[in-house]
């Protein structure tokens, strides 16, 4: 499973895009499950923002969907945080 999350927007407006690969990790499962559900809370479409807010853009083997601060769910937060954090 291939993870992409695209940060925009905030104060700075700086674009942040990660990935992660999950084929052979060990807590591949973990990784799964996370990823189901924050993609299960997620838009089709952009949601309106806040000034100065992220906007997120999360992308799982192909399917989009998006979220933005402050409304995302704690299973996106994680989500996003992890891929962020430990993705190239």
């Amino acid at each position: 499973m291939r993870i992409q999350v695209r940060r925009t927007g905030g104060f700075a407006g700086i674009e942040r895009v990660a990935e992660v690969d999950t084929s052979g990790r060990a807590d591949a499962d973990e990784w799964h499950a996370l990823a189901e559900q924050a993609m299960s809370a997620g838009r089709g479409t952009p949601p309106i923002g806040v000034p100065d807010g992220f906007s997120y853009q999360i992308t799982v083997d192909g399917r989009t969907v998006y979220c933005s601060d402050p409304r995302l769910t704690d299973e996106q937060r994680r989500l996003i945080s992890r891929v962020l954090k430990e993705g190239a």
